[in-house]
């Protein structure tokens, strides 16, 4: 059977990926440009069409399926980027029909962490399952949830905000105004807090990240501390393990799906995060799920994830 092409975007807030997928899930040619240099719609608009085109002809100028968008608060549903609190210049922008206007070619807008679980679906560890939710860690937490095959939208196109799911009863102050999200305990950001609430509690560290003040941390220098024996930092891992295991079986309580896959700049510490997430999950589970559900990995490399999650859009 011939391949079929799709172009994947992921709009973040620092940058934006392009990449041309083919329909067997490989990323053959890729660019991106700064989100950041573009301070209005317009500019953004023309940036990334100029990027498509430079994509297009870096890659011979394929027959395209259409272009897939991933972005934070992307509506599937009006194919707009909507109140996007990272994104203030791209709020409420119908960028679906501005593209297929200028571009003549169908275009697909959706929430990153649901283009996310597609891409599971279509080229990961999802191709054989009816039911499954997808968990990514970064700057926030987002999810996708996938019911007999399909994404569960909600009447608005927005439903699946596991990381605002309230963990933990007037805890930290979230982005969404609210305390105690998910968010708040198992993002990037929840774990460098983690992280500077134990070293302030312990009143005296002399560990390896002594020299890093708070807004100098990152999961990866605590993952590398970690490894190294720092205690402040396993218990960092292990105290935000538990977070997550905690928020991954209170979703099996209300979706009871076959597999929860976790991606995600943080999911990079390897056991350091898993094995306590799994057994916090274990520990919390209730007792009718028991060895019916596991937490994976994404099988997506992580390089690729997010454009080929974009790319699902089309290629579904």
């Amino acid at each position: 059977m011939s391949q079929t092409f799709a172009i994947g975007i992921d709009i973040g807030g620092t940058n934006t990926d392009l990449g041309l997928v083919r329909s067997d899930g490989e990323c053959l040619t890729r660019l991106n440009f700064p989100t950041t240099d573009c301070t209005t719609a317009d500019t953004f608009v023309e940036r990334l069409c100029a990027a498509i085109g430079e994509l297009l002809e870096k890659s011979g100028s394929p027959t395209l399926l259409g272009i897939g968008i991933g972005a934070p608060n992307g509506n599937s549903l009006t194919g707009c980027i909507e109140e996007a609190s990272n994104l203030p210049q791209l709020s409420n922008l119908p960028l679906k029909q501005i593209l297929e206007e200028r571009l003549h070619l169908p275009v697909a807008v959706g929430n990153d962490a649901n283009a996310a679980a597609l891409g599971e679906m279509v080229y990961g560890g999802a191709k054989d399952l009816q039911d499954f939710v997808t968990i990514t860690l970064g700057t926030g937490v987002g999810s996708g949830i996938v019911i007999n095959r399909r994404l569960l939208l909600g009447v608005h196109g927005n439903a699946g905000e596991i990381g605002h799911s309230i963990l933990v009863p007037d805890g930290r102050l979230c982005s969404c105004g609210r305390r105690g999200c998910v968010e708040e305990y198992a993002s990037a950001r929840g774990i460098c807090k983690t992280f500077a609430e134990l070293r302030q509690a312990k009143g005296s560290y002399n560990g390896m990240l002594d020299g890093f003040a708070d807004n100098q941390l990152s999961p990866k220098l605590i993952a590398e501390a970690a490894q190294q024996g720092d205690a402040l930092s396993i218990e960092t891992f292990e105290r935000t393990g538990y977070y997550l295991g905690l928020a991954c079986a209170n979703v099996v309580s209300h979706l009871a799906p076959q597999k929860i896959f976790l991606m995600g700049g943080p999911t990079q510490a390897g056991s350091l995060l898993m094995n306590p997430t799994r057994k916090s999950f274990d520990d919390n589970l209730l007792s009718i799920y028991k060895s019916q559900v596991e937490i994976e990995l994404t099988h997506l490399r992580s390089n690729d994830a997010a454009i080929l999650g974009a790319a699902a859009l089309i290629n579904l």
